[in-house]
């Protein structure tokens, strides 16, 4: 590893403060999934990702497709902390000109690699791309793919599933953000997706399971991902919903909404969510003395 796990625990939690913020500044946006990333963001662009911030473009890049969109507020402060440009810029999300839309868009902000909102169309985007390095034979490039599990209700999710097997792209990694809810509720409830596994494993997928908030397994399920040569890699992150913020974590209610918007029962008033929400990330959850006390 290149930081120690500490290391990439702070840069994480930085991140996790940094997506509050700027969630609270636009007044708009997604929560829950964001925070639950941002351990697996950290992991992929601090130890994992062949990228170079100050050339985005470098042709010999790995390519980093996010299929949920919605959660693009881990995306960016994860590229900024990563040098692609300033900390300062993540205030500007959703706001009108931004470079940081409200949804990722690739001609807007240099190191996009594709445009998502719609979910169930980043695997197929990854495929292709996966399976255009297979033809000019480009060895060392991986395509890597973030998706939620929730549009694995979608069809064309499944389509590109299947592709993908048949075509053995073993240069392509999805990562399943596995944190079980999505906007209507719980998944299970919604459309069962388990058993989950299984099914990738169907679509001759290697498949490994690890938690999402684990940096030693993150980066081993990476590593191992690159040694499977007969197939693409599934990784399944099982993850908290809204990881850090004891009030947010595994409800789905705060899928798509910023603190300081609503009223949520069984939580802080609205008028105090932002500083609350903060307040835990910065003691851990109550673990670490406040700077206030």
């Amino acid at each position: 590893m290149i930081h120690t796990t500490k290391e990439l625990e702070l840069i994480a939690n930085e991140i996790r403060q940094d997506i509050i913020k700027m969630l609270v500044e636009a007044g708009s946006g997604h929560s829950a999934g964001s925070l639950d990333m941002a351990d697996v963001f950290t992991a992929m662009f601090f130890e994992v990702l062949r990228y170079k911030p100050k050339e985005p473009n470098w042709p010999e890049r790995d390519r980093f497709v996010l299929s949920n969109g919605h959660i693009n507020p881990v995306l960016y402060a994860t590229m900024a902390h990563a040098g692609y440009f300033p900390t300062s810029e993540l205030m500007t999300l959703r706001k009108f000109g931004t470079r940081l839309q409200g949804h990722p868009e690739r001609t807007r902000l240099p190191g996009l690699e594709t445009t998502s909102g719609p979910l169930g169309s980043g695997i197929s985007q990854a495929a292709g791309m996966a399976l255009g390095f297979k033809m000019d034979a480009l060895k060392q490039q991986r395509v890597w793919c973030f998706t939620s599990d929730g549009e694995h209700q979608e069809g064309n999710t499944w389509e590109a599933i299947m592709f993908a097997g048949k075509n053995r792209l073993n240069n392509l990694t999805v990562v399943v953000d596995r944190n079980n809810i999505q906007i209507d509720g719980m998944t299970e409830d919604v459309m069962p997706l388990e058993p989950f596994a299984m099914k990738y494993q169907a679509f001759n997928w290697h498949v490994i399971e690890v938690d999402g908030h684990n940096f030693e397994d993150i980066i081993a399920a990476f590593n191992q991902s690159r040694a499977i040569l007969e197939k693409p890699t599934c990784i399944i992150a099982h993850t908290i919903a809204g990881k850090g913020v004891d009030f947010m974590e595994y409800d789905y209610r705060w899928h798509g909404i910023p603190p300081g918007i609503k009223d949520i029962e069984g939580d802080p008033p609205k008028a105090i969510q932002a500083k609350a929400a903060l307040e835990r990330l910065r003691t851990l959850n109550g673990k670490i003395r406040s700077e206030h006390e």
